[in-house]
């Protein structure tokens, strides 16, 4: 399992550059979770369980990368959501439409491929896994008696941001490939403007405006892929849950004392190529939410911060994803795809969604590869998320004030990425 030569391990070297500026993104597609993790996967939709298609693949399935072999990937993606909310005869948010600031993210990703010498590889790769984002100012709130803000404590809203780290090691025997990825999970958060939430909160010193806090965990990512026959492959990816470090400046904000945990999900799908240049993918995935009880408790649950306490109400999240990669020339790969996911945020939840709107359901993308010389390609993708609403009746601390609350989002994004093959 010795490496061909010591200079291969430079690789790593540039992911543990790339992962320090990864804190600073936020995304946000299937619930928060992202869309895809490089250039390439978000063309043909976030698909590709059952495909490898780079470096970066392995951030899908760990199993992906058994068939890549020495190769880097760095990528950008320029990230613009369009949130907010329209309140109709509210009592405790502000009437009228109200849009949240902050409408840009850059997301990197990098990725490396090292293969060994038993024929195995092991892959390095750092990428942002999602997040949620919503920047409210402090706009003029008839119903604060003079104050202002969405929740009448000024700006308001939250920032989380999480960065995956991981280490897979992959491998074909046959018609078999596997992967198994630890992977480190670091969040970054914070929440302004929410102090009107201070009688339902078991610590309302640690609810708001407490600046950035952090928390970190570790989980297991595994995945398989069987060639079913020479046109058609079986893939399935699946993700423990991260029991993550209490975000302890928000002990009061979230339930148990300030746990925000990743909950776990599984991928299966299918790749069909009938010709070599055609690849048509289908992948479903269940994301499971209602092991997160910070996200998934319904705002009826209880105080803030309490152990079973009240969370953003989230349902488990289901997403069947479409893609088709095309290959057009030796130089140029087309690509091609659309998922839809089920909207997490239901009706009694949406006044606690304001601060987290991701309600989107349909995703379009379209996206290549241009091949430079024959060691680097440039992957370049585009994606365009319509406009969801989901209304419901406005809910304060003390109860149903009679007026409704339309939460709405969509989002459009553009990636960009280097892949040098050694």
């Amino acid at each position: 399992m010795f490496v061909k030569d010591q200079t291969r391990f430079a690789g790593p070297v540039v992911l543990c550059l790339m992962a320090g500026a990864l804190p600073q993104t936020a995304s946000a597609t299937e619930g928060y979770f992202a869309l895809g993790y490089g250039p390439a996967q978000r063309g043909v939709g976030g698909a590709g369980v059952a495909y490898s298609q780079d470096a970066m693949s392995g951030a899908i399935n760990p199993a992906s990368v058994a068939t890549v072999g020495r190769e880097m990937s760095l990528g950008l993606q320029a990230f613009s959501p369009s949130r907010g909310f329209t309140g109709d005869s509210t009592g405790f948010v502000p009437s009228g439409t109200i849009d949240s600031g902050k409408s840009f993210f850059p997301v990197p990703n990098a990725a490396y491929n090292l293969p060994l010498s038993n024929g195995a590889v092991v892959n390095f790769a750092a990428y942002g896994n999602g997040g949620m984002n919503t920047s409210y100012d402090a706009v003029p709130n008839a119903n604060c008696g003079g104050g202002t803000g969405v929740f009448c404590g000024g700006e308001s809203g939250v920032d989380l941001t999480q960065l995956f780290v991981s280490v897979t090691y992959a491998q074909k025997l046959g018609r078999l490939s596997y992967g198994i990825a630890p992977t480190l999970a670091v969040q970054a958060f914070e929440a302004k403007g929410l102090a009107a939430f201070s009688g339902i909160s078991v610590d309302p010193t640690a609810l708001t405006d407490n600046g950035y806090d952090y928390s970190t965990g570790l989980g297991l990512r595994v995945g398989l892929q069987y060639e079913l026959s020479d046109q058609l492959t079986l893939g399935l990816s699946a993700q423990t849950k991260f029991n993550m470090s209490e975000f302890d400046k928000y002990a009061g904000l979230f339930e148990g004392g300030g746990d925000f945990d990743i909950p776990p999900s599984v991928t299966i799908g299918l790749a069909y190529q009938p010709t070599s240049d055609l690849a048509l993918l289908l992948d479903y995935q269940k994301i499971f939410y209602s092991d997160a009880p910070a996200v998934a408790n319904p705002m009826s649950s209880g105080a803030l911060g309490a152990d079973g306490g009240a969370g953003f109400g989230w349902e488990d999240v289901e997403v069947i994803r479409l893609g088709a990669e095309w290959k057009a020339s030796p130089d140029m790969t087309w690509r091609v795809g659309y998922a839809h996911a089920a909207n997490p945020v239901g009706a009694d939840d949406v006044t606690f969604g304001i601060l987290a709107p991701g309600v989107v359901e349909d995703h379009f993308t379209v996206g290549g590869s241009r091949q430079i010389n024959a060691r680097d390609r440039i992957d370049f993708s585009l994606s365009y998320v319509p406009e969801n609403t989901v209304s419901g009746p406005e809910m304060t601390p003390l109860g149903p004030t009679g007026g409704t609350v339309d939460l709405n989002m969509s989002q459009i994004s553009a990636s960009i990425g280097w892949t040098r093959t050694f």
